[in-house]
This record gives structure tokens, sequence and C-alpha cells, in this order.
């Protein structure tokens, strides 16, 4: 599902959104008369474009926006350390 440069046209989110809405139909039947401290947790969606929970910790944005954030890091503390900066 879903294309190759991570955007995703009409058709696969209404796929996705059906077999959300089918997993959680089937959590209800699943928990129907338990009590609810019981009840089993309701199911997750899925993962759409852009929504990684956690699996795009390492893509090439974040690793470049990482290595920016260190970069400036470092220049901060030469300056302190120089003196350049209070």
């Amino acid at each position: 599902m879903g294309n190759t440069d991570g955007l995703w046209r009409l058709q696969e989110h209404l796929q996705a959104l059906t077999i959300d809405e089918l997993r959680i139909a089937n959590w209800q039947r699943q928990n129907e008369g338990v009590k609810e401290s019981k009840q089993t947790k309701p199911p997750k969606p899925m993962i759409r474009p852009g929504q990684g929970r956690g699996r795009d910790k390492n893509s090439p944005e974040r690793i470049a926006k990482r290595k920016a954030a260190l970069a400036r890091a470092a220049e901060r503390r030469r300056a302190l350390a120089h003196g350049e900066i209070r």
C-alpha cells in the first residue's frame, strides 16, 4: 500500500480508513459485555504517511536536523568558552 515517495493517493487513505473501522468494530464485539476495567485496549489506527510511531527516528530529514542542532550547540559552547556570549 502506498507509493514509494511516501505519499498516498485517495484510494490508499480510504483503504486505511476502512481497515481502521473494521478493527474498531471487531474490538467492540470482542469487548461486548466485558467490564470496562477488563476490556482490551482499543486498536491503534494504521500509520499514515508522515505519522511514523518512532519508525522515522532515523529518516534523512531527522538526521539532518539532529546534525544541525548538534552543530549549533557546539558553536554556542565554543562562543561561550571564548567569552563571545555571556
